[in-house]
């Protein structure tokens, strides 16, 4: 199956929120977990979210203040769409959003309590963050599909050509040379090829840049759906809201209706709603996604101690 194969943009007509009390659901989680041999993670912003890495609130406020007194922004998601007057503006947000979201923090406790979780699986991540904290945390490079792009990766705004460029050091650079939420013109990226504009190679409009490492992402995606086809799987989705549901979230949905050996375990605080026709092979946690991880984890090693 390729990827556009794979996916689907149907919502389920007859979603429900389970009625089943949260320590029975935790503990069908953990039997399907622990009963699985292939784990295919569905990940999205309510993930990091919920490990701490939050695009509004206080943490918000706490990071951006010139910006948000400047700007009058309100959270770092629609910060990124904002028309910024210059080059030097536009960058010296980009510059900010990516050191405090992509370059300083490291790996974050619940990616790495997640990892703990399927490591011993057969395990593939598809997400559509771009803080690369799947990577941080220690999960194969060659087991993880970042479908929307990466923070970490700069590219041509036209995407006049197949390449992208790792920008650490110079988002370091932005961010330590910026004054009045502006770069210096020297310090603006320019299109080593058409000599334009550049821009994150976030998946935004038709201009993204899909290189070879995307493509053999996919293609790494693709072989490791075949792998499950027929083998006891969990489909663990973390965080997926209705923001871009059409990548995961229904697809996962499509994957579970049509193979009986396939578990949808959905994990979200306001979103766990799954399709009633999937009876017992759908698990929704409606509850923080930490909280929810720590206690599916601890339930498996109780398990493991009584036998």
């Amino acid at each position: 199956m390729t990827f556009q194969e794979f996916l689907c943009g149907t919502p389920a007509a007859d979603y429900i929120f389970q009625k089943m009390p949260y320590e029975e659901q935790i503990a069908e989680a953990a039997r399907a977990i622990e009963n699985a041999e292939c784990v295919l993670i569905g990940a999205g912003a309510g993930l990091s979210a919920a490990a701490g890495l939050t695009y509004g609130g206080k943490r918000f406020t706490d990071l951006f203040p010139e910006f948000i007194e400047k700007y009058g922004m309100t959270d770092m998601y629609s910060a990124g769409f904002y028309p910024f007057p210059s080059e030097e503006a536009r960058w010296g947000y980009w510059s900010k959003h990516v050191y405090v979201n992509r370059i300083a923090p490291e790996a974050l406790p619940l990616y790495r309590e997640v990892l703990e979780l399927i490591k011993e699986k057969s395990y593939f991540v598809l997400t559509t963050n771009a803080d690369h904290q799947f990577y941080k945390a220690g999960f194969g490079e060659d087991n993880i599909f970042a479908t929307q792009g990466d923070y970490g990766y700069i590219q041509c705004l036209r995407g006049c050509h197949n390449k992208v460029y790792d920008d650490i050091r110079q988002m370091e650079q932005m961010h330590q040379a910026r004054k009045d939420c502006l770069i210096p013109s020297h310090l603006v990226p320019r299109c080593p090829v058409c000599g334009g504009p550049m821009t994150m190679n976030l998946r935004c409009d038709s201009h993204f840049v899909e290189d070879e490492a995307w493509h053999a992402a996919e293609r790494r995606f693709g072989a490791f759906l075949e792998e499950c086809e027929d083998k006891k799987t969990v489909l663990l989705e973390m965080g997926i809201g209705f923001n871009t549901p059409t990548i995961v979230r229904f697809p996962f949905e499509r994957l579970a209706r049509k193979k009986e050996n396939m578990i949808l375990l959905r994990l979200n605080r306001d979103e766990a709603i799954v399709p009633k026709r999937l009876g017992k092979r759908a698990i929704g946690i409606n509850a923080d996604i930490e909280q929810s991880i720590g206690d599916i984890t601890a339930e498996i090693k109780r398990r493991a101690e009584e036998h």
